[in-house]
């Protein structure tokens, strides 16, 4: 039953309203060519070519490391970071390269002294690559890493407190400075 009100108005009609059409109806907009090109192309493609081109450009990029050597590098040659260029100091990353070119020559000491949190997270990282990359091709169901939050932010306030402690310029900091 629906109340009225002192005028015999029903509230539902009241509150509602008349409707009003809008004079344009709303529409999805159109991808652009690219766009839909790039959209049907993922849909066709195989589901092990992504794992393949991670995997492509992992290898691309140890190929590189190996092959360009970043420890032979001259005194005279200037940072290729931008913020040791401008202040001098090393950011969270710096010896990242010559770390990952270290562990890939099989020298896991030098590369934990140029960057200790990298060489410490490249077996979690592989770790995730190969889950994704089984469950993708092989369907395989490894148990994933489920990171809380608090596991989350204890982890970038490590990376923090290293990125300050290896610019500190006495011992035992020293030893972080690369």
């Amino acid at each position: 039953m629906v109340s009225t009100d002192g005028s015999g108005a029903s509230r539902a009609a009241a509150v509602e309203g008349p409707v009003i059409a809008h004079p344009y109806p709303s529409q999805v907009p159109q991808p652009d060519r690219l766009t839909g090109f790039v959209n049907r192309l993922v849909a066709r493609s195989p589901r092990w070519l992504a794992p393949l081109a991670v995997l492509g450009c992992i290898g691309a990029a140890a190929g590189y490391t190996v092959v360009t050597d970043p420890t032979n590098s001259t005194a005279e040659a200037a940072p290729t970071c931008l913020l040791k260029l401008t202040t001098g100091l090393d950011c969270p990353g710096c010896g990242g390269t010559r770390a990952v070119w270290y562990v890939l020559t099989g020298d896991v000491g030098a590369a934990a002294r140029h960057h200790l949190l990298l060489v410490f997270a490249i077996p979690f990282l592989l770790y995730i690559y190969l889950a994704w990359a089984g469950q993708q091709v092989f369907r395989w169901r490894l148990p994933q890493l489920q990171l809380s939050p608090t596991v989350i932010g204890w982890s970038l306030g490590v990376w923090l407190a290293f990125a300050v402690l290896r610019n500190l310029p006495w011992a035992p900091f020293t030893w972080f400075y690369v």
